[in-house]
């Protein structure tokens, strides 16, 4: 019983085996842990690790602190190179610009003084003392 088609691609693959393959998920455990916990949506709704992908449907995957919104477009079980992995899915543009603004606005709310070095030596010691005491 062949799983694959005579163009090569896969008929049937499960969701959390297309997200280790798509390499948005390092580990397959991963990927079903994710699923499983509601971290990923299919088709704007929760789904189990062994939903059956197809090719068009909506995903909803974390990435960091964002999230991506991707549209299914290829399908393989089998994790390939980076560059061919990329080209299973595609990123939807209000997800490409929601996450550049929030990326922006994590740069300006980070903290202007960075921290010191490491800790105060003796003279620095005396002027918090002096300043605290003031």
């Amino acid at each position: 019983m062949s799983r694959q088609n005579t163009d090569n691609t896969p008929q049937k693959i499960r969701l959390d085996k297309w997200l280790w393959a798509a390499r948005l998920f390092k580990t397959r455990a991963l990927a079903r842990d994710m699923v499983q916990a509601g971290k990923v949506h299919y088709n704007g709704q929760r789904s189990k690790p062994g939903k059956l992908v197809e090719v068009g449907a909506m995903l909803t995957v974390p990435a960091g602190w964002d999230t991506k919104e991707l549209q299914v477009q290829g399908l393989s079980d089998k994790r390939l190179s980076a560059p061919l992995a990329q080209e299973l899915y595609e990123e939807t543009p209000a997800s490409i610009k929601k996450r550049e603004e929030n990326q922006q606005a994590r740069k300006l709310q980070t903290f202007h003084n960075p921290k010191p070095d490491g800790r105060p030596d003796k003279k620095q010691r005396r002027q918090i003392i002096k300043f605290k005491q003031q």
